[in-house]
């Protein structure tokens, strides 16, 4: 929180280590270490305007910039809703502030809990997991049955280096519940569907 407070907003240059698959992650940009990277943050917001989700489920909400970009293209849509949640009761109370400062909050439920407790109603048609890296096999897991067939589950943190979201990303692959595609940004992002309930 104090790197994302001293960078003001400000754009800086990437700053993870190279990897096999992304040798250049100079080339990419952050708003700081644990906010997804500027153009994951585009590419999500251009998935919201693509596919027209109505309900979108987001863990680890850190300061809510994602949040924010995901809302934005609703806002565009006219329609959605995003379900996010934030452990850490400081950090949330920063990300209600940034949410509230808005205007797009009509789109957000922001809520302070964890996500293995958290309980959402409806259909999923994305889900960004994004919280601490232990638990995202476990937050794919509970999530799954309520994950439209033809929607989306992302997986941040997903590189080479950060192997604890890349072999949970294989695991359930393995297992048959989701199939995968590993995008070969700087911290890693896992694009997958599950494979339960397609046509």
């Amino acid at each position: 929180m104090l790197q994302a407070e001293k960078a003001a907003g400000k754009l800086l240059p990437e700053y993870h280590r190279a990897t096999p698959e992304c040798p250049h992650p100079e080339r990419w940009h952050m708003y700081d270490s644990m906010t997804a990277e500027a153009e994951v943050l585009e590419f999500l917001r251009t998935l919201i305007t693509t596919l027209k989700p109505e309900l979108v489920v987001e863990t680890g909400s850190f300061l809510g910039v994602s949040t924010l970009w995901m809302a934005e293209g609703m806002r565009t849509n006219g329609f959605g809703k995003i379900v996010s949640c934030e452990f850490d009761p400081l950090v949330y109370k920063k990300a209600k502030e940034k949410i509230a400062a808005s205007g797009l909050e009509n789109f957000i439920e922001l809520r302070n809990e964890s996500s293995l407790e958290m309980h959402v109603s409806g259909t999923i048609d994305i889900l960004f997991s994004d919280s601490d890296t232990d638990i995202r096999a476990a937050e794919v897991r509970r999530f799954l049955p309520q994950i439209r067939s033809t929607g989306l589950i992302l997986m941040h943190d997903a590189s080479s280096h950060m192997k604890v979201v890349r072999n949970a990303a294989f695991t359930l692959e393995a297992e048959g519940l989701v199939s995968c595609i590993f995008l070969p940004t700087p911290r890693g992002l896992v694009l997958a569907q599950k494979r339960e309930g397609r046509a």
